[in-house]
């Protein structure tokens, strides 16, 4: 008997689906089987299978579209597809865009055996080598940015190129995208990963105090201090210093950072002498900060010491692709926290999430994951624990392409058409969305002219 496995069988012929269901099962194999390419689309949104075998050719969805929602979803699965029409050019074709293997029909099923062990074998390397990794990764405090968007691919290798370089970097993006996990990752990517990482808020200090934080005092420099006090900039000696909100920090903060950064010593505050230090500088902000230059609010010589390298950030609604793969990491960690068996995420929830805005980024879908754990009675978040104001918020919050402001019946009609793109054409899941019945959704289709699906 073959170890347990997930596998997804698609065959929209039924006796090929039958025996293909039947020799996997006897194998020892957790099998689903359908039909239809539009259901897996379905059931890869829903969960993770660890091998899926698709016929080529199916109607409304085929093979191919099958392999590139895997690969989006679950790209630690392998697909193979199997298909009566084999040629040279759809072989190639499948295993450019990702699939593990090509079978021809009429198959033979001690070949179908054969090359869903090796996938199965090659899946369970990968994850094997990923724990790995993470466990190498949590001793040495590294951090992990869940994405499979491929602006954020591109920017992370950004980040690994510059982080053995020790040159400054400013990290910008609107609050909630992770600029603080963006910090930590290059820092632990660089020659400084030994060294410490600390993070200071500079909105959170009025000018006195993050003076003190930063820059330390001696004994006796203020009623109070009775004692020598080691400022951030000189305890990060040897590592990194995070500075979030940095268009925060007051004009005069800011010449007395800058000289920092120029003469890389600090004075602290009633000290006379000036002691020497080896840090690396990241800093963030979510302000415009050529605007802020414009308005004096920010020093030149001071966004240019520290934009040596520029890594910007871009919302969660700009990388949409990234929702189901995060709302499940965060799924996984918050059922863990609470000791709670909440596994899944149930497709009109997870189709809610997917059309919304998100003003909030990461920081607020992981919030509202967290919620939907903390209020699920069961194994799986329902859109009744999802906030009550999300239907609401994602309409409000539907932006334009262009950018112009719309009329409210050209609004109308672009949201509906993009809530029917996010719900794969289904006019039913689509009118739940929309807090419509699916005779209003049909009039409306009928009157602007959308195409039916």
């Amino acid at each position: 008997m073959a170890d347990e496995g997930k596998i997804l069988v698609v065959d929209d012929e039924r006796i090929a689906l039958r025996n293909l269901e039947h020799v996997l099962k006897k194998e020892g194999y957790e099998v689903t089987a359908t039909q239809s390419g539009a259901n897996a689309l379905a059931l890869l949104e829903k969960q993770a299978f660890d091998v899926v075998l698709t016929d080529l050719r199916m109607e409304k969805v085929d093979g191919m579209q099958v392999l590139k929602k895997c690969r989006e979803s679950s790209p630690d699965s392998e697909v193979v597809v199997i298909t009566g029409f084999a040629t040279l050019e759809s072989a190639v074709d499948a295993m450019k865009q990702g699939a593990f293997y090509y079978i021809a029909k009429p198959f033979r099923l001690d070949e179908v055996r054969k090359v869903v062990a090796e996938a199965l074998g090659k899946v369970r390397l990968k994850r094997e080598n990923q724990e790995l990794r993470e466990q190498i990764e949590r001793y040495q405090g590294k951090v992990k940015i869940i994405t499979q968007d491929a602006a954020m691919q591109r920017l992370l290798e950004m980040a690994r190129q510059v982080a053995p370089t020790d040159c400054n970097v400013l990290i910008t993006g609107e609050s909630g995208t992770g600029k603080e996990l963006f910090a930590r990752y290059v820092h632990f990517h660089s020659a400084r990963a030994s060294g410490p990482f600390l993070a200071v808020n500079c909105g959170a200090f009025n000018e006195e105090l993050l003076s003190n934080e930063l820059f330390g005092h001696e004994k006796g420099a203020f009623t109070g201090a009775g004692s020598d006090k080691k400022g951030l900039i000189e305890t990060a000696s040897g590592g990194t210093l995070f500075l979030d909100e940095i268009t925060e920090m007051s004009p005069a903060m800011q010449v007395k950072l800058l000289r920092v950064i120029q003469e890389r010593e600090v004075l602290r505050l009633g000290g006379t002498e000036a002691l020497k230090v080896d840090v690396r500088f990241v800093a963030a902000t979510n302000r415009d900060l050529q605007e802020n230059m414009k308005s004096g609010a920010f020093r030149q010589d001071l966004y240019f010491r520290l934009n040596v390298v520029n890594i910007h950030i871009p919302p969660l609604s700009q990388r949409k692709e990234d929702i189901p793969l995060l709302s499940y990491f965060h799924l996984k960690k918050f059922s863990a926290l609470m000791n709670k068996d909440v596994q899944d995420i149930s497709p009109d929830a997870m189709a809610l999430l997917k059309v919304y805005d998100f003003p909030g980024n990461v920081r607020e879908l992981e919030n509202i994951v967290e919620r939907g754990v903390a209020i699920s009675t069961g194994s799986t978040i329902e859109t009744a624990h999802l906030p009550d104001d999300l239907r609401e918020l994602a309409i409000r919050t539907f932006r334009r392409k262009d950018g112009k402001i719309p009329s409210l019946e050209e609004q109308e009609k672009d949201y509906i058409r993009w809530v029917l793109q996010e719900a794969n054409g289904n006019q039913t899941l689509a009118a739940q969305i929309l807090g419509i019945d699916r005779v209003s959704l049909w009039r409306k289709l009928k009157r602007y002219e959308l195409e039916m699906q």
